[in-house]
């Protein structure tokens, strides 16, 4: 059945082949069907299928693939899909070639990471964002092309996962969504898989696990047990420190003597250690400046405040927990800014925003911020020195009972 024999052509002239003649022909030549489909034979015996149509006003060829790879049927769907695109005025080989240049999911991923990494906060978070991908989904879906990834891929990725280790699942479809937006501004997919498999799982637990915190009238009985360990002396500096403060960990043991001055007790925290981004100034009541006095004795003064045991290297986090444990309190270190809001919130008269400012929240209503200036810094130096002087008269009692 050749170009020249046309009568079954005639008689279906857009099924002249069949699935049989295609699988057993053997004899060199082209073969026609419709829409331009062509089977090409070649004299090795291997068979290729080709298009012939219009676009634009000119004759075009485009290669359909082996007949080992595609069916007559996919064949025939795929050439009357290009057909209707030219006849539209587009161009199929143009759609070809966009579609074989897209990018896997890895690629796009690692695209999306290169052109968000200036935006995170540091370099963890920057690196949490790829490593998460790495680890969970680059194995399933990582080669498939960022356009073929459906909600069944998606989905297979997150089940495994969505209740063992629930943060770490809804954090790896949020950035599996990340990419899939990025390819939706694009152009090379319609839709976001990762948001519509909301139904097909499980819903978690969200139930706020909030931090343990020790009752804010047991912090001078913990500041006692922290004096008369055997840690490390920055360690224990460090962490009464953090305390009298109401500081974060990380703004404590990263800390620079570039940031105190400490004749007007002021330490002021640069933007880029701080959650909200923003410079924040911290108020040192007596107790905290004898703190920083012990801990120059260790350091001179120069470099970070508490170093950790690795020259260069601040105290790690888990140094800091293992000590509150090791004193025999199953307590957070965060925990202990939760103690000091307790304790303004039932011992004193400082207004709420005060407290919040001492712990540097951000202002939750935005009308409100846009208003609120001031920091509200000598407000805190009353409301920290009335925290630091609590515990140092507690702790007194306690070591007179002792």
């Amino acid at each position: 059945m050749t170009e020249e024999d046309t009568g079954t052509r005639r008689k279906h002239p857009e099924k002249a082949l069949s699935a049989a003649f295609v699988r057993t022909t053997t004899k060199p030549g082209k073969y026609s069907d419709g829409h331009g489909l062509t089977l090409i034979v070649d004299k090795s015996g291997a068979k290729r299928w080709i298009q012939r149509i219009m676009v634009r006003g000119k004759r075009t060829e485009i290669g359909l693939g082996s007949t080992s790879l595609v069916s007559l049927a996919e064949a025939r769907e795929k050439a009357l899909e290009n057909r209707k695109l030219a006849r539209a005025g587009g161009d199929p080989l143009q759609a070809k070639r966009t579609a074989q240049a897209l990018l896997t999911f890895e690629e796009a991923a690692r695209k999306v990471h290169k052109l968000h990494e200036p935006t995170w906060r540091n370099k963890k978070h920057a690196a949490q964002f790829i490593s998460t991908l790495e680890t969970y989904t680059f194995p399933r879906i990582g080669k498939l092309k960022v356009s073929e990834v459906t909600t069944a891929d998606v989905l297979a990725v997150l089940q495994p996962i969505w209740l063992e280790k629930a943060e770490t699942a809804r954090r790896v479809r949020q950035r599996i969504g990340t990419v899939m937006k990025w390819a939706v501004a694009n152009g090379w997919r319609q839709d976001n898989p990762a948001e519509a498999i909301t139904q097909a799982l499980p819903k978690h637990d969200r139930t706020p696990k909030h931090r343990k915190a020790l009752p804010y009238d047991k912090v001078s009985e913990f500041l006692v047990a922290l004096k008369a360990s055997e840690a490390g002396e920055a360690t224990k500096l460090a962490l009464e420190l953090l305390i009298l403060t109401a500081s974060r960990s990380g703004e404590v043991r990263l800390a620079d003597w570039s940031e105190f001055d400490l004749e007007n007790a002021t330490w002021t925290r640069p933007a880029e250690r701080m959650k909200m981004k923003k410079e924040h100034r911290v108020p040192l009541s007596p107790r905290a400046l004898e703190v920083l006095a012990d801990a120059r004795k260790l350091n001179g003064g120069e470099g970070l405040v508490f170093p950790g045991m690795k020259h260069g290297k601040p105290l790690s986090d888990m140094t800091l927990s293992k000590l509150v444990k090791a004193l025999g309190y199953d307590v957070d270190v965060h925990g202990f800014r939760t103690s000091f809001k307790t304790w303004a919130q039932e011992r004193t008269n400082f207004a709420r925003e005060v407290s919040e400012a001492a712990l540097a929240h951000a202002v939750a209503d935005k009308s409100e911020a846009a208003y609120a200036r001031s920091d509200l810094f000598e407000k805190r130096r009353r409301i920290m020195d009335s925290w630091a002087a609590t515990h140092v008269a507690d702790r007194a009692v306690v070591v007179g009972f002792n």
